[in-house]
């Protein structure tokens, strides 16, 4: 009976012992495949990555020196993102977006983010003031600088801390995902030195008015911040692909 009991009691410490190794394992996993999907989505907002680009595992696999497993989990939480695209017999690739859809999208943006601006609750406080002040004082120096990352990082954190304002959590959420669907034409505006500066303004605007109190300002603003980015692309694209949508777009 002694003989059993240690008998059962190694093979429930070998079981746990595989139950731990199997759950470092799939945190190892995930905390690759997030390191992967983030630098990835890096190379797309900076134009390193292309629309319609392929994304082949093997070549990842190699870049990244790692497994098919943390590169398929990466790959799809960037489809989830709306930032790839996976096709059939092709595998995955950049998602090129059409003019036509990039005019939906930022349609709906306009005015989701308008809907934000124009609730929030004013007077805005102290420290939300200086909290958007950093981040603009932190966006400048990186527009200063030419530092592209810093710059997408510094100005996507602004915007969250804005819309934040308003206290709607589904409001919030619902801008936030539809930004990360054109992270990959940011590239086209920014590449352009005064775009990146007006940016750079309208931020400082955008905090005056919102210091004054000036709601209509605020909307005006915020109408005009979203303007360059979609101009941009969709000129491009229509420079290389003309003005009607290629097949199989």
């Amino acid at each position: 009976m002694a003989a059993k009991a240690v008998k059962q009691i190694r093979s429930g410490a070998k079981s746990a012992a595989r139950a731990v190794d199997g759950a470092a394992g799939s945190v190892r996993q995930a905390v690759a495949a997030e390191i992967i999907a983030r630098r990835i989505e890096e190379d797309i907002v900076l134009g390193r990555r292309h629309p319609r680009e392929r994304l082949i595992e093997q070549d990842l696999c190699d870049l990244f020196q790692t497994h098919r497993g943390d590169v398929r989990l990466a790959l799809s939480e960037l489809e989830r993102k709306g930032l790839i695209e996976r096709i059939p017999n092709r595998g995955a690739m950049v998602r090129g977006l059409t003019p036509g859809e990039v005019r939906a999208i930022y349609a709906v943006r306009e005015e989701l983010e308008v809907m934000a601006v124009r609730i929030i609750p004013f007077p805005v406080g102290a420290r939300d003031i200086g909290r958007l002040e950093e981040l603009q004082r932190q966006h400048g120096a990186a527009v200063a600088a030419g530092d592209l990352l810093t710059v997408f990082y510094s100005n996507l954190r602004f915007h969250q801390v804005l819309f934040g304002l308003c206290g709607n959590p589904c409001l919030i959420e619902t801008i936030e995902l539809l930004a990360q669907k054109v992270h990959g034409i940011r590239f086209y505006a920014n590449a352009f030195p005064q775009s990146l500066d007006r940016a750079r303004r309208d931020h400082l605007e955008m905090i005056k008015a919102l210091r004054g109190g000036r709601r209509d300002e605020l909307i005006a603003l915020t109408r005009r911040h979203l303007k360059p980015s979609p101009e941009a692309y969709i000129k491009a694209y229509e420079l290389r692909f003309g003005k009607s949508t290629p097949t199989g777009a």
